[in-house]
């Protein structure tokens, strides 16, 4: 399974963005597909994931204001981010998981894609 993101840019604190995450790959329905991100001079940490049947979680941080989805016949994964905050500012990356559910830990990634940079401005 390949992954890239894409959508990341420059926005005003408020503003909402949508990432996308492109995967390859049959199986990749088969995957818990997620969302990290690692801000400057701080570890990745886990933002929000959705399995195979569409649950979904998310890191406390962002609960109500971003929004996790999946289209399987696209192999996409979507993340709807509004209400940004200076705070949301990172580097932000699409993972998947073959055998982790939840909230992922970064040892259960199988896979990552490349980053897309987000920032927000105050």
């Amino acid at each position: 399974v390949q992954l890239q993101a894409s959508g990341g840019g420059l926005v005003q604190a408020g503003d909402s963005l949508r990432l996308s995450c492109a995967a390859s790959g049959r199986t990749f329905s088969t995957y818990t597909v997620g969302w990290f991100r690692q801000a400057p001079g701080k570890e990745r940490e886990f933002v929000t994931s959705i399995n195979r049947p569409g649950d979904t979680w998310y890191a406390d941080s962002v609960k109500g204001r971003f929004t996790i989805s999946r289209d399987n016949a696209r192999n996409s994964v979507y993340l709807q981010m509004n209400s940004l905050e200076p705070e949301d500012t990172a580097v932000y990356y699409c993972a998947a998981s073959r055998h982790y559910l939840g909230i992922l830990p970064l040892e259960g990634i199988d896979y990552w894609g490349k980053g897309t940079l987000v920032t927000v401005s105050s």
